[in-house]
């Protein structure tokens, strides 16, 4: 099953390569990265549409676990062509306190280098709180999250990253299944004349393989 799953990475990773700027982070809340590692064996897949001045207008994404503690995601963008490349560490995977650094934003194609970045958050049952920094170009940002679960269909979330061209995000995630969820965010940028930006991104999940530590658990999928 590890091998079905590398094979069907390499082949997204190939079809997407079909390649100019875009936005994208390792898929969290509405505009930041987050600490929360993409479960071992998950392969995600995304639809993005949102204004242009957020991003590229239409992006497609994938993001696989690896393991407990490495994630990668590779992104495409439509208007204009990008292929983008992301990846996550975790330093600290057991909640409720987590660390995680990685890079996000490198594009190959168009001599954009990787954004590194370092965050930490604090996993409660309900409640989320995130905060950390990423150095993009030549500025030191940071980044803050907070996320409530109502409980296992609804999450409420808004998120911040400073610096010019970025936002306050508003938004809520609905798992209309467990693996299909729905997530639309209110964008107001840091830059005023402030406006006000639409956002929504569509996530379905394949469980691939399960983790060693899942394996004998009936509960969870894959393998």
């Amino acid at each position: 099953m590890r091998g079905l799953g590398f094979r069907l990475f390499v082949f997204l990773v190939l079809f997407l390569s079909v390649t100019g700027p875009l936005f994208a982070t390792t898929k969290g809340l509405s505009e930041i990265i987050t600490p929360d590692l993409q479960p071992e064996g998950d392969l995600s897949l995304s639809f993005q549409a949102q204004d242009k001045l957020i991003g590229n207008p239409y992006q497609l994404q994938t993001e696989l676990g690896l393991t407990r503690w490495a994630e990668v995601a590779v992104f495409k963008g439509f208007r204009p062509n990008e292929l983008i490349f992301g990846t996550e560490l975790g330093i600290l995977t057991t909640e409720p306190w987590l660390l995680a650094t990685g890079f996000a934003n490198w594009s190959p194609h168009t001599h954009v280098d990787p954004q590194p970045y370092l965050e930490g958050g604090y996993y409660t049952e309900h409640q989320k709180f995130i905060a950390g920094a990423i150095h993009a170009g030549y500025r030191n940002e940071v980044i803050l999250g907070y996320a409530y679960d109502f409980n296992k269909q609804w999450r409420a979330q808004v998120d911040f990253q400073s610096g010019s061209g970025n936002s306050t995000a508003f938004g809520f995630t609905w798992n209309m299944t467990p693996d299909f969820q729905m997530n639309p965010a209110l964008y107001v940028t840091n830059d005023a004349p402030h406006k006000v930006l639409g956002y929504v991104v569509f996530t379905y999940t394949f469980h691939l393989w399960k983790s060693a530590s899942a394996k004998n658990d009936p509960t969870v999928p894959g393998g």
